[in-house]
C-alpha cells in the first residue's frame, strides 16, 4: 500500500479552528486546543443566550404594558385577568408594541374592558 500523509488534511483542519476564533483574546486566538476549547464554549452559550433572549423580551413586554396600563388605572396583573375574562386574544409583543407607539388604541383596548 502507498503510504499517505496527512499534513494537508490537519493542516486545513487547523486553519478552519483558527479561522472560527478570529478576533479571540490571548491564546485562545493562536493555539489550536485553546481555540477549540473556545468554540466549544461559544457555541454553549449562543445556544442557551438565545433560550434566554425569549424570557428577556418578554420582561420588556410586561415592563411595557406594565408603564402603559398604570395611569388609566389598572396594574398589569388585573389587566390581563380581564382580558382572559373578556376573551380578547392579543399577545404581549403586539399590546407593549400597542403602548409604546400607538396609545389611543391600547386605550381603546382598554376602554373595552373597563
Amino acid at each position: 500500500m502507498t503510504r499517505i500523509k496527512r499534513g494537508t488534511t490537519s493542516a486545513k483542519s487547523r486553519r478552519n479552528i483558527l479561522a472560527q476564533v478570529k478576533g479571540y483574546r490571548f491564546g485562545r486566538s493562536k493555539k489550536e486546543a485553546q481555540a477549540e476549547d473556545a468554540i466549544a464554549h461559544a457555541g454553549a452559550y449562543a445556544f442557551a443566550h438565545r433560550k434566554d433572549k425569549k424570557a428577556d423580551f418578554r420582561r420588556l413586554w410586561t415592563v411595557k404594558i406594565n408603564a402603559a396600563i398604570r395611569p388609566l388605572g389598572l396594574s398589569y396583573s388585573k389587566f390581563i385577568s380581564a382580558l382572559k375574562k373578556k376573551n380578547i386574544i392579543i399577545d404581549r409583543k403586539i399590546l407593549a408594541s400597542f403602548a409604546e407607539h400607538n396609545p389611543e388604541t391600547f386605550a381603546n383596548i382598554v376602554g373595552e374592558i373597563k
